[in-house]
């Protein structure tokens, strides 16, 4: 018998197993998140993923991040680890605490970086994506950590003393910067990140900081994927088995958060 292929779309929900988590800071706060894994398999790496901007509509279900999560446990093999950071609500709760504007946030990527640890999570990567990238700047260069993907930075928060921990730090640094973006655009990058000896930076042509659109998140999932699995991608368009369609139209799908409007908010 013959599965159907089912086309992938924007609200597609792969098989998961799919877990609510909570971390607990070395500061005393408790955050809320969820595990995504592979249903029948262990995953073979992990992303540890960290939000956009929560004073601008940020947070864990933000839509590259949430739709990371509906893929790639199935698509990839890959476990997805997101949570709200201090301060931070979404439907799946409010974390404890208020934002500190990545200061006090240091705890909050630790704890993360804790979980995946004690839980014996493989090889996890940070994504970070907007204000998410300069959390995984400043305080993601730790010994179990793989590499980190960056998706629109705009190098606001994270100083060239960040940069240059993350030279010395040698993990793979991998930006992946909109042709459009509102705020540090490819050739900026690109000097910006000169610092950094083992970084990539990928201009992605078309694309705008908010990666609205599913051309632009299956471009973004793939150079992910392909990074964390080098000679895995690109990812199917289609799925045998399985799957489930999200039951309310995603908001974030056409606004996937608010842009910040001044470099103070990014």
């Amino acid at each position: 018998m013959t599965t159907t292929a089912h086309p992938i779309r924007a609200l597609s929900v792969l098989p998961a197993r799919r877990t609510d988590i909570e971390l607990h800071t070395a500061d005393g706060l408790t955050l809320v998140g969820e595990l995504a894994v592979p249903v029948d398999r262990s995953p073979v790496a992990t992303l540890v993923m960290l939000h956009p901007l929560p004073t601008h509509g940020g947070f864990m279900d933000s839509h590259v991040l949430r739709k990371a999560a509906w893929r790639l446990p199935a698509l990839a093999g890959l476990a997805v680890l997101r949570f709200n950071t201090r301060g931070t609500s979404s439907p799946r709760g409010r974390s404890e605490g208020e934002f500190d504007g990545g200061r006090a946030e240091q705890y909050d990527v630790a704890a993360a970086i804790e979980y995946a640890d004690f839980h014996d999570l493989p090889a996890p990567w940070l994504v970070g994506w907007s204000f998410g990238t300069e959390l995984a700047l400043m305080h993601g260069a730790d010994p179990s950590v793989q590499g980190a993907i960056l998706l629109s930075p705009p190098l606001a928060r994270a100083t060239d003393a960040d940069l240059d921990r993350w030279d010395a730090f040698g993990r793979p640094l991998v930006a992946l910067v909109p042709e459009h973006d509102d705020y540090l655009q490819p050739e900026q990058a690109r000097r910006r990140f000169a610092r950094v000896h083992q970084a990539e930076v990928i201009g992605v042509d078309g694309a705008k900081h908010l990666w609205v659109g599913e051309p632009a998140v299956r471009r973004v999932l793939d150079e992910i994927v392909s990074h964390v699995l080098p000679g895995h991608g690109p990812l199917p368009t289609t799925w045998r088995g399985p799957v489930q369609t999200a039951q309310t139209p995603d908001p974030t799908d056409e606004v996937p958060v608010a842009a910040p409007t001044s470099q103070e908010d990014r």
